[in-house]
């Protein structure tokens, strides 16, 4: 009990810190204390995005460990792709924004001149999600679709291969 409420723990401190993280930065962009692309030691930016990177690794490590718990036992409700699709969004979601953000802030994504070279990262990495959210949602769709029996015992992994039990 006490490792899965840590395994808990792990999950749900993703979700209370990254907004409160973000909320922090905004409020310390609005002072002018926080520069996204000064990534000095001395400033902000560099420390919080590193603590965000460490949330959501910590987040991913705890879940990861509680799906290779279950995997087995849950075979049955087609969990495999629907943890796929999960880790996919989140290492898509942080990953991809982030490098982007970092390309931007480095001047390799060139200016156009009615945007900024950040302002034009930050919508281009906006447009990608768009678009790759709207494939995650009609794969989702798929995966989640599916009808289960609710009163159907989990011992369908404990199976044979042999034996096939017929529903009614």
């Amino acid at each position: 009990r006490q490792t899965l409420f840590w395994l808990k723990l792990g999950t749900f401190q993703f979700a209370v810190f990254r907004p409160v993280l973000i909320f922090l930065s905004i409020v310390l962009w609005t002072n002018g204390n926080y520069v996204l692309y000064n990534l000095s030691p001395k400033g902000p930016a560099l420390w919080i995005s590193c603590f965000i990177g460490a949330l959501t690794l910590f987040a991913l490590w705890a879940v990861g460990i509680m799906f290779r718990k279950v995997r087995i036992l849950l075979k049955c409700k087609n969990i495999i792709p629907k943890f796929a699709l999960y880790q996919f969004i989140v290492i898509l979601n942080q990953l991809q924004t982030t490098i982007i953000n970092i390309f931007a802030t480095q001047k390799i994504i060139p200016c156009a001149p009615p945007l900024s070279s950040t302002a034009r990262g930050s919508y281009i990495a906006q447009q990608l999600l768009i678009m790759e959210m709207f494939l995650i949602t009609v794969i989702s769709r798929v995966v989640y679709r599916r009808k289960y029996h609710d009163l159907e015992p989990p011992e369908c992994v404990a199976e044979e291969p042999g034996d096939k039990k017929q529903t009614p």
